[in-house]
């Protein structure tokens, strides 16, 4: 009945606890936090759900109450690393499905190359072959990432579900047009 219905979870400071996965709670799970007192009702779907002694319209984005610190540092993750690199290879600069991108060492195991945010990059089938034998570099140096560097990728890849409300708050610090 409600299934089209998510929530987007919003942190205490309203910015989305996770873009990818962009966070959502489904509509039940999206009341019982609300009931319980852990989140607070930013925003509503015109629906409403009923039980014998209340009515509530079904919320369509819900913030923590308290605020919870993102991680330090960024998880070493072959998604992340591809997020870093915006999907695109890093020899020939072609952006690519996810499945199509390979994890490279740009330095290579075999010559003490280490599986690190500083030696791994994205790279697609062909030029990850083609590498070794005509000394390719990549486009840019690999780098370890900031939760920020990671969220301004992220907002290059909107999710497929977003209801046109939740624009507001995914890119609220985004740039205004002039």
């Amino acid at each position: 009945m409600f299934a089209a219905n998510p929530a987007l979870v919003l942190n205490a400071d309203f910015m989305p606890l996770s873009y990818f996965p962009l966070s959502l709670f489904n509509w039940e799970d999206a009341i019982k936090a609300v009931v319980k007192g852990s989140h607070v009702v930013v925003a509503e779907y015109d629906q409403v759900v009923r039980s014998p002694s209340t009515t509530m319209r079904l919320p369509l984005a819900i913030a923590l109450r308290e605020y919870v610190r993102p991680p330090a540092r960024v998880a070493f993750t072959r998604f992340n690393v591809f997020l870093r690199d915006r999907f695109r290879c890093q020899y020939c600069g072609d952006q690519h499905l996810r499945g199509a991108l390979t994890f490279d060492h740009v330095v290579p195991r075999v010559d003490g190359g280490q599986t690190c945010w500083s030696n791994i990059v994205a790279a697609c089938e062909p030029c990850n072959t083609r590498k070794g034998r005509f000394r390719m570099k990549p486009l840019r140096a690999p780098f370890e990432p900031t939760q920020h560097d990671l969220m301004a990728s992220q907002r290059l890849f909107p999710p497929n579900f977003m209801h046109e409300t939740w624009l507001d708050f995914l890119y609220w610090d985004a740039e205004l047009e002039r």
